[in-house]
C-alpha cells in the first residue's frame, strides 16, 4: 500500500494509502474514533469505526497520548468539513511509539516554559506556520538574487577584526590568536563584488548586544547583496524590488499559514513599489513636529540614530516600507561614503517596515578613497594590519559600489505579523537563552 504525505492526499481520493505521523488530537464517541495525525506537511482527520477494524487496532488507538507515533492505513475520502478537505477511513493501524504526559497542553503556558520546551513547541500549529513562512522567505531571497544575476559567495564566520562595532563582538580563541564571530559579511562582500560584479552572502551573524527587546537576537541569519559600479540610488532600487518580491511570494505560497496566524494580508499586499523616500533631515522634522503635537514623548535632536519608538512613529505615516537616507556619518559604519555636498552625511539608507517592525534593511554606498579609509581606521581605533587586505580593494580597481543587509528573522516577524522575533527561528539565541 502506497505511503503518502498528508499534503498529497488530494491526489489520492478513493485510494488506499499509508500515512505515518504523530497524534495531534483525538476525540471519541463510543464506537467511533477521530484521531488527527500530523506529519509535518499537514493535519488529517482519521475515522476509525470499531466494527471495521481488528479489536487490537481499536485497543491500540484508544486512549493514545498526544504525539504518539502512529502508522495508519485506509481509504482517502473527500470531506469539505474535514481539515484539509480529506479524511482517511482507517482499516488498519500500528502504534510505533506510545507517548504519555506530553508537556505542552491546550492550557495557557508561560513564555519561559515554552522557550524551555522549544524543541516540542515547534510542533504547534502557530510555530509550524511561522517557520513555514520563514522557509518561503528564505527561498524568495535566494530566488530573487539568483534571477537578478547575483552570485552566492559565502563569507567567513570567524574574522580577525570588527566590521561595525567593537562593543558587540563575541571573542573566541583561534589557536594562538584572537578571533571574533562575524557581525556581517560586508567587508568580504566588497572583495567578491570586485571579482564577480554582483554577489551575496547568506548565513549566521552574531551581535553581543545586551539587549532584551522583541527585535533582537544574539544569533541571527542575514542576507547581504553587494554590487560593483553601484550608487546609493541603485541600492535603494534593489531594496525596493527585493522586499516587494518577498512579500508577493509569501502571499502566493503561504495563505493557509497566514490564516493560522490571523495575519491581515492587506498589509502585505501594499508592499509594492514605489516606496516613499525620506531624507534624514525630513525624518527628524517629522519627529520634532510629532513631539510638538504630543505624539512623540521625547524631542529628537538632529545627529542621533533612531530608536525603536522613532522608527515606529515615522513608519506609521505610510502603508508600505519607507526609506530613510543620508544619515549622519557619525551613526553609520566607517566604510560608508560621505555625501560630497555635505560631508557630515553618509550615503546610507535604512528601510523601515510598517506596523512598528522597524529597520529591516540597512545599507548604502561604500567609500572608494584609500586615504579616507585609512583615516577612518585611525579615527575608530581599528587595527590597520587586520584591514590591510580591505585597503587593497581601494588600491586595485576601486569603483563606486554598494549593498545592504537584511535580517531574516525581522523580515519573517513582519511577514507573519507577530510581536516577538524569538518565534521566527527554530532555536533562538538571546540574552540569557542558550538552551535548548
Amino acid at each position: 500500500m502506497q505511503q503518502v504525505y498528508i499534503n498529497q492526499l488530494s491526489s489520492h481520493a478513493g485510494e488506499e494509502v499509508t500515512v505515518r505521523g504523530w497524534l495531534f488530537n483525538t476525540r471519541s464517541s463510543g464506537k467511533l474514533m477521530f484521531p488527527q495525525l500530523r506529519d509535518g506537511t499537514g493535519v488529517v482527520q482519521c475515522v476509525v469505526l470499531k466494527k471495521a477494524v481488528a479489536p487490537e487496532v481499536w485497543d491500540a488507538l484508544n486512549h493514545l497520548g498526544q504525539e504518539s507515533a502512529v502508522e495508519v492505513r485506509g481509504t482517502v475520502r473527500a470531506d469539505e468539513r474535514a481539515p484539509g478537505g480529506f479524511e482517511i477511513d482507517v482499516t488498519a493501524a500500528e502504534v510505533l511509539q506510545r507517548a504519555e504526559g506530553y508537556p505542552i497542553t491546550p492550557k495557557e503556558h508561560g513564555t519561559e516554559f515554552l522557550m524551555d520546551h522549544r524543541h516540542l513547541w515547534l510542533r504547534s500549529r502557530r510555530q509550524h506556520a511561522i517557520l513555514l513562512v520563514r522557509h518561503t522567505v528564505v527561498n524568495a531571497v535566494r530566488d530573487f538574487l539568483n534571477r537578478d544575476g547575483f552570485v552566492l559567495c559565502d563569507t567567513p564566520i570567524l574574522t580577525p577584526a570588527a566590521c561595525e562595532g567593537t562593543t558587540t563582538l563575541f571573542e573566541v580563541d583561534y589557536f594562538d590568536e584572537k578571533a571574533y564571530l562575524s557581525q556581517s559579511g560586508q567587508l568580504y562582500n566588497e572583495a567578491t563584488a570586485a571579482a564577480f560584479g554582483k554577489v551575496y552572502c547568506f548565513g549566521p551573524t552574531f551581535r553581543a548586544e545586551r539587549s532584551k527587546t522583541r527585535r533582537h537576537l544574539t544569533e541571527f541569519w542575514m542576507v547581504e547583496p553587494e554590487m560593483a559600479y553601484a550608487t546609493l540610488e541603485d541600492v535603494m532600487s534593489l531594496a525596493e524590488r527585493f522586499l516587494s518580491s518577498i512579500a508577493a511570494r509569501v502571499l502566493e505560497e503561504r495563505g493557509e499559514e497566514l490564516k493560522v496566524l490571523e495575519r491581515d494580508t492587506s498589509k502585505l499586499e501594499a508592499v509594492t513599489p514605489p516606496f516613499p523616500r525620506l531624507h534624514y533631515d525630513e525624518a527628524v522634522r517629522i519627529l520634532q513636529e510629532g513631539h510638538e503635537r504630543g505624539e512623540v514623548e521625547n524631542r529628537f535632536e538632529w545627529g542621533g540614530d533612531f530608536g525603536a519608538p522613532d522608527e515606529t512613529y515615522i513608519s506609521s505615516r505610510f502603508d508600505r516600507p519607507v526609506m530613510v537616507h543620508h544619515y549622519p556619518a557619525a551613526v553609520k559604519a566607517f566604510y560608508m561614503k560621505r555625501d560630497p555636498e555635505r560631508d557630515e552625511l553618509a550615503l546610507g539608507v535604512d528601510v523601515l517596515a510598517p506596523e512598528g517592525y522597524g529597520e529591516v534593511i540597512g545599507g548604502g554606498e561604500r567609500a572608494t578613497s584609500l586615504e579616507f579609509l585609512e583615516e577612518q581606521l585611525k579615527a575608530h581605533d581599528l587595527p590597520r594590519e587586520a584591514f590591510e587586505w580591505y585597503l587593497d580593494l581601494r588600491r586595485y580597481g576601486s569603483v563606486p559600489h554598494g549593498g545592504f543587509g537584511m535580517g531574516i528573522e525581522r523580515c519573517v516577524a513582519w511577514m507573519c505579523g507577530i510581536e516577538h522575533i524569538r518565534e521566527t527561528i527554530p532555536f533562538p539565541r538571546m540574552l540569557y537563552r542558550l538552551r535548548p
